[in-house]
Formats: structure tokens, sequence, C-alpha cells
């Protein structure tokens, strides 16, 4: 039997007649770029996150772009993240011409370490970049009162892990600025690209708004060098349709998370270590097992979707030797990266699918 680590194609047949009509709502009116959409989308997502304002973005990976710009981080500053995340975290950074420094994760939640972050800080760092990886938010306040002794800004990279909360409180809601992505595999994510800012402070959001449109206002009058950020009002109309139904998506992801941690009980295979502050909403279910890349091989052979975020953490990439780092300088991270493995936990898996993959797992590592 196939399990696919992730069917859109069954999220999408609960949904489609919803979704043609929204996106021949937009056809029909010919508002291609902004409009009513894109507007009723950043309202909600505020409200989602219990942030006062919101700014569409073309990407998760341009939210996070905005988000560095509007702040005015540029060449001489530093910005503080983790080696253990998506390309874009530090991307952005070495984009705008900041440099990238970097602090190791917490080695159960996968999350920058406060510890880190605090050793991490020089006189020329202007922020630091938590990301709240898998769905799981960062350890926030530590993270929080770094930030205000040293007046920075901190900036969530909450691609992963919209509406999931820490002590109560919203992703992106607890730093200056949050930054969410609607790529397709997310738990809320679009029919392409799409991404998100949210912010409680209206200076920014001013900022921001005007950013993400060439630094353009009012039209041909350019206040900022910004850029080209804007979100498509049909990736709006798509992400509309599906907004209501986040929450019982993310629920059925914590309960396919809970049928396999009893499953995967008293075995070699490690389960998510869920901070109990956190409410996480899986949006991947990562699992460490022994000679990992055996299993993934095994699953793969079998018909079995499995992924490994992230088989090089961002201090060992290529493109990255500049900044001087080398094998060993986050042990922590790239033990991870050489260990973990996530395997399907989408909404309309079944038991029998469930049950699939954990016996193709525990059987190999049995056998081996």
């Amino acid at each position: 039997m196939q399990v696919p680590l992730l069917d859109l194609k069954a999220q999408y047949a609960t949904i489609k007649d919803e979704i043609l009509s929204a996106i021949s709502e937009v056809l029909e009116s010919q508002r291609c770029i902004g409009g009513p959409k894109v507007a009723q989308l950043e309202e909600k997502i505020a409200a989602v996150s219990e942030c006062k304002y919101a700014v569409g973005a073309s990407s998760g990976t341009d939210a996070i772009m905005n988000s560095l710009m509007s702040l005015e981080i540029g060449p001489g500053d530093e910005v503080i993240t983790t080696p253990f995340t998506f390309f874009s975290t530090v991307g952005c950074i070495a984009r705008v011409g900041a440099k990238i420094v970097l602090a190791d994760i917490d080695p159960k939640t996968y999350n920058i370490d406060p510890v880190g972050v605090k050793a991490a800080v020089t006189k020329k760092t202007r922020a630091i970049m938590p990301v709240h990886l898998f769905g799981q938010m960062a350890d926030m306040d530590p993270i929080m009162a770094v930030a205000a002794e040293h007046n920075l800004a901190v900036i969530e990279d909450a691609a992963q892990s919209v509406s999931s909360t820490y002590k109560g409180k919203k992703a992106g809601s607890i730093g200056t600025v949050g930054c969410f992505s609607f790529f397709p595999s997310k738990n809320l994510g679009g029919i392409g690209d799409g991404g998100m800012v949210v912010t409680n402070d209206q200076e920014l959001y001013n900022r921001l708004f005007i950013m993400r449109n060439h630094g353009s206002e009012p039209k041909y009058y350019h206040k900022y060098i910004g850029g080209n950020f804007r979100l498509d009002p049909i990736q709006a109309a798509a992400l509309l349709v599906k907004l209501p139904h986040l929450d019982e998506w993310s629920a059925k992801r914590r309960a396919n998370a809970a049928y396999y941690d009893k499953k995967f009980a008293g075995t070699v295979v490690q389960t998510p270590y869920i901070n109990p502050d956190c409410v996480t909403i899986y949006n991947q279910y990562v699992v460490r097992v022994p000679r990992r890349d055996e299993v993934v091989a095994h699953l793969k052979a079998a018909d079995i979707g499995c992924e490994i975020y992230y088989p090089v953490p961002m201090h060992l990439q290529e493109c990255f030797r500049y900044l001087g780092y080398k094998d060993g300088d986050f042990p922590a991270a790239e033990e991870a990266a050489a260990e973990v493995m996530a395997i399907p936990v989408y909404p309309e898996l079944t038991d029998q699918m469930k049950d699939i993959v954990v016996e193709t797992i525990l059987s190999f590592l049995d056998k081996s």
C-alpha cells in the first residue's frame, strides 16, 4: 500500500468546488494584483495570530526579506539565528548584506537554544531570528529577555507554525514581527507560493506595507528601495477557503502524532518532544532513528513517503563557507541532521496507513 508523505489531492477533493468558485471570482473581477481578497486574508491572518496588523507577501522568503528591509537591517549588522532550518532563514540575512551569526539548537525540540543566543550577542547584533520548527514554537521568554536587554528586534520565522502557541500566545505575536509561509505543503498551504508578515507595531506595519510594493507611496513616488513582495489574489482566495479548516486539520495532525507516539513507545524510535508550554501543529512529524539513511531508503522502496529535514545544517553549506564555521561547531544541529526524518502526518491518513508506516520502520530496525 502506497503512503505518500503528503497527499494534497485528498485535501483538495473536500474543498474543490469552493476553491474553483473562489478563483473564478478573482478571474471574473480581473483584480489580479492586490484587491479585496488579499485585504480580507490579511485581516483574518492578523486575527488568527492575535496581532493588530498583517501584510501579505509573495512567499515566506519574501516575508522575511520585507521584515529585514523594513527594520533597516543591512551591512555592518548581525542577526542571530539557527543553523538547523530551511535555507530562507539564513539566505535572507545574507541577501540584505548583514552577517549571519549562528547559535546551536536544543537537541530535544530542534529549536534555537536561548543560552546560545545570549552568548552570541555582540555590539553589532541588531536582531534575533528564532525559527518555530516543525510546527512547535521556540522557547520565546528567554529569547525576548535577551532582546529586551540589548534592544534587539525579534523576527519570528513561523513559516511552519501558523496558529501554534507558546504559553497561550500565538506564533508571530510575541516578537517584533512574525513571518508565515503558505507554501502548498504547509498546514495552511496555497496553490503556489505565498506568505504573510504580522506585527503589533503600527509604524513598522506602514513601512512593511509600502516596502512590499517597491517602496512606492503614492504610486510612482518611492519613499524606500523596496521589492515586489505582493501576495497574489488567487492565492489569497484559495487560502480564505482553507483557513476555516486550519484548526480541524491541525487537530487531526495532533491525533495522528499521538497515534504514532503510542505505537513507537518503548522502541528505538525517538518521537518528537513537545515543550509543555507549547501547542504544536505538527507541520512535520519528525523522529530520530539509528541508521537513518538506511531506514529512509527502505521506506522509499516500500512506497512510503519520508523526508529529511534537514540533511546539511546551514553552517556547513557550501555558500556559507565564508562565515568560517566548521564541522563540530554546532554539535546538536549536526547530530539532528544525521538522525532525523519526517514521516506522514497529514490529516487524511487512515489508521491502516499509519500502521503500515510504523510496521515498516520497526520491522526493518528489528531485523537489522
